[in-house]
């Protein structure tokens, strides 16, 4: 029976080493995206910007929901908080009272995202679900600040628990029902799923220019995104020749994300799912990768003792710390992992509920835990079938003299031509995915605060020549088979005007 359950626990098995690197990505990512999202601090996060805190609470709040974010309107908060932030995720990065570092970093990040839900894409939903995960899993043992304080090296580098097991079942979920969700026939039957997707200019980035002239090849991409997304996760389950299969799940969803990263405007989708798959890596991956960096530090250990005991588990652990009999230390861990157990039962059950499956129907009495600690998830990217009205913002502004510039042209005259390149008019993905939803009826309450922040932060600039009305357009360009384009629409979102001048 004992060998039975070795042979079936094999593929949850993972390296102390590549759980560190896993740690290490998180944290980078984590990182990136806050100094990304910084530089709107006023805009998506303060009551002058574009989702006042009163209008959060009326239209996109759930009463599990908790952000410290929403403390305070102003954005000199914001900034403090993000700084915080930023310190215990530098903490995660060099692996520094590793487990708390990853608590506090998981509050965080769940507080940030629900300050402004109109701006997130799927890819929050998997670096909080890393960093929850995480909280469980041993990724501060090697690789860290932590190991520096140690019992003797382990003797092997492989980790099993209920952890590990829903760490890979995470991630096989992550593809499994982004394709299952994928059931218009563009995706399971014609094969035009890329061809739409490259026909959306709001995200297309150069690499998919090149693609867009190649029908079959799209096509044939099509099938084979579908079909990766389906299939491959499989392999995370097969329990012989593991380090072959996990190889194989590595490098295909690396270059599958670094193919979307060059033809689409993701931010930092892709980057998360690469990071994401770090702890798959296998032992003889990690032993060659831990050569290579030893070897190329050995000249700095003198100055970095505490980063570079690369073969030390973390820390005496908190049972050994109390000098728990080893009958209680079994117990400790045996509920940990029992929890961690429910916990992964609610995730699956989560996502079949996702795909519309009426039998596994989650009643909403049940959901709070989800709404709370934010383990609620949807892989519906490009799903179930492309968007398909496409089109570009125009920021038609009028000055007191009656001119019309565009403020999305940095004030240049005003055209309604198709700019060269439509995702260069966002800043950052954040922006391309609020301008998305922006556009949808059922958030047309957004529109008065867009149009009035822009218009306060266009006068507020004395470079700027002075205007005293807005109108948010969007020219709808509606992606059609074959090539075409229905022809562009102009349709008006919002106006708003200037407080004219006291008498």
């Amino acid at each position: 029976m004992t060998r039975v359950l070795n042979f079936l626990r094999r593929p949850f098995v993972l390296d102390l080493r590549a759980l560190a690197l896993l740690r290490i990505a998180t944290a980078a990512v984590v990182l990136t995206d806050l100094a990304i999202r910084s530089t709107d601090l006023e805009a998506h996060y303060a009551n002058m910007g574009i989702l006042p805190l009163h209008v959060l609470y009326e239209r996109n709040w759930n009463a599990y929901q908790v952000s410290l974010h929403n403390i305070s309107g102003l954005w000199q908060i914001q900034a403090l908080l993000f700084l915080v932030a930023a310190g215990f995720a530098t903490m995660l990065l060099l692996g520094y009272k590793t487990r708390l570092a990853t608590v506090v970093s998981w509050l965080l990040l769940v507080s940030l995202q629900n300050r402004n839900p109109i701006i997130g894409q799927g890819g929050d939903d998997l670096l909080r679900m890393l960093l929850f995960w995480g909280i469980f899993l041993p990724w501060g043992r090697m690789y860290s600040t932590d190991a520096g304080r140690t019992e003797p090296k382990p003797a092997a580098y492989s980790y099993f628990s209920a952890a590990t097991v829903a760490y890979v079942v995470q991630l096989a979920l992550v593809y499994w029902c982004t394709a299952l969700l994928k059931n218009a026939p563009e995706w399971t039957t014609e094969g035009t799923a890329i061809y739409y997707a490259l026909s959306l200019d709001q995200v297309l980035m150069p690499g998919g220019r090149i693609l867009y002239q190649f029908p079959e090849v799209m096509r044939f991409l099509t099938f084979a995104t579908y079909y990766t997304e389906l299939l491959l996760p499989f392999v995370l389950f097969i329990p012989v020749g593991v380090p072959f299969w996990r190889m194989l799940f590595v490098v295909v969803m690396y270059g599958f994300h670094l193919g979307i990263s060059l033809t689409l405007f993701v931010g930092l989708f892709f980057l998360i799912n690469m990071a994401s798959v770090l702890g798959l890596l296998p032992t003889p991956v990690m032993d060659w990768i831990d050569r290579q960096v030893r070897t190329r530090t050995q000249r700095l250990q003198p100055h970095l003792t505490r980063l570079s005991n690369w073969r030390s588990p973390v820390r005496v652990n908190v049972e050994s710390s109390l000098n728990l009999p080893p009958k209680t230390i079994q117990i400790l861990h045996g509920l940990r992992n029992a929890v961690v157990t429910l916990l992964l039962a609610y995730v699956c059950w989560w996502n079949l509920d996702s795909i519309a499956n009426p039998s596994l129907t989650m009643s909403e009495p049940l959901r709070w835990f989800g709404y709370l600690f934010r383990t609620d998830q949807h892989w519906g990217m490009f799903a179930p079938a492309v968007f398909k009205d496409d089109g570009w913002y125009i920021l038609d502004a009028t000055t007191p003299k009656g001119r019309h510039i565009d403020l999305n042209r940095k004030g240049r005259p005003l055209t309604l031509a198709k700019p060269a390149s439509v995702v260069s008019l966002f800043k950052n993905d954040r922006w391309r995915k609020y301008s998305e939803n922006y556009l949808f009826v059922s958030n047309a309450y957004l529109r008065p605060y867009y149009c009035n922040y822009l218009l306060r932060v266009w006068n507020e600039d004395s470079d700027n020549a002075p205007v005293r009305r807005l109108d948010v357009i969007y020219m709808k360009e509606v992606s059609l088979p074959n090539y075409k384009v229905a022809t562009p629409s102009r349709e008006v979102l919002c106006s708003c005007e200037t407080a004219p001048p006291a008498k």
